[in-house]
């Protein structure tokens, strides 16, 4: 008898957490709806801000992580280690050539 008592009991518990969370998922949904039915200039400024700030982002990270890796590069060649530097002087007169055109 104590097992059917534990077994109803652990089955009263996982309907419980069941329930909490299927409240939990439908709160969130109707947020979202509240969300994409509110105002349609304000949904498009925010979109045309966040793409904006995204853009200015990823245009900062690609130049940093570039000049890192040219720096990176310039002390390799300073090594001077003779395949790796060859190599690796033609990439850095490659990157600046480019640079002087623009």
């Amino acid at each position: 008898m104590g097992v059917f008592f534990m077994l109803e009991k652990s089955i009263k518990i996982l309907n419980e957490k069941i329930e909490k969370l299927n409240y939990n998922l439908n709160k969130n949904k109707f947020i979202d709806l509240i969300e994409v039915m509110g105002s349609k200039k304000e949904m498009i400024f925010r979109n045309l801000f966040s793409g904006i700030w995204k853009g200015i982002g990823i245009g900062i990270g690609v130049t940093l992580v570039t000049a890192i890796i040219i720096l990176i590069l310039q002390k390799i060649i300073k090594l001077n280690i003779p395949i790796i530097s060859e190599y690796i002087t033609d990439i850095v007169e490659i990157v600046e050539r480019t640079k002087n055109i623009r």
